[in-house]
């Protein structure tokens, strides 16, 4: 089934590289190409508002998803098609994952991070079958993918959940990823002591 919404995790700022920038915005304009909308964390600077901006421009719609205490401050985008005040992180998280059909973090610090690991996550846990995607601008998140390995060979994740996680350095090709990944089932993923 195509994609009629991705979540877009990125950074509010736009980072010292402007490959993150570009990235961001040849990610909104094909997914207004595909007509797959966005979802996001409503804010309007950084590599966020770059998506938004391009998704905009291109033709496509763009749902921002924001705190209260964050939109107080004004870093809002007043221009999108929808934005929606919740009254907590809690709130935004969880909005943003119920009208999304996948997600793609691109480049950003604790709070991109976190939320991209939460929903990895929750695929992993089967709270939904969601596929989840690192769109490796100027191998950002090379790092991140490391770890991931290592964490497989450590024996802490299991390698079918390694999976849940997909890396392209090309939005067409991580769009192509998303649409081909399909949930994994493990039947044992706990190595419980039965003494």
């Amino acid at each position: 089934m195509p994609f009629r919404s991705i979540c877009v995790y990125a950074g509010s700022n736009p980072g010292d590289d402007p490959t993150h920038a570009e990235t961001a915005r040849a990610l909104g304009t094909l997914l207004a190409e595909r007509g797959i909308g966005v979802v996001y964390g409503g804010g309007r600077t950084g590599l966020m508002g770059a998506v938004a901006d391009a998704t905009l421009a291109a033709g496509g719609t763009v749902v921002g998803i924001i705190p209260a205490h964050l939109e107080e401050r004004e870093v809002a985008h007043r221009g999108l098609t929808e934005l929606v005040v919740v009254g907590s992180m809690h709130e935004r998280k969880t909005l943003m994952a119920e009208r999304a059909d996948a997600f793609v973090a691109l480049p950003g610090g604790l709070g991109t991070l976190e939320e991209l690991v939460e929903v990895a996550t929750w695929t992993q846990l089967g709270i939904h079958d969601k596929p989840v995607g690192l769109l490796d601008s100027a191998g950002y998140w090379r790092p991140l993918d490391a770890f991931l390995e290592h964490a497989v060979a450590a024996g802490f994740l299991h390698p079918e959940h390694r999976k849940a996680i997909v890396r392209e350095d090309d939005p067409a090709a991580m769009l192509d990823a998303l649409e081909a990944w399909r949930p994994v089932q493990v039947q044992k993923w706990l190595e419980l002591d039965e003494r």
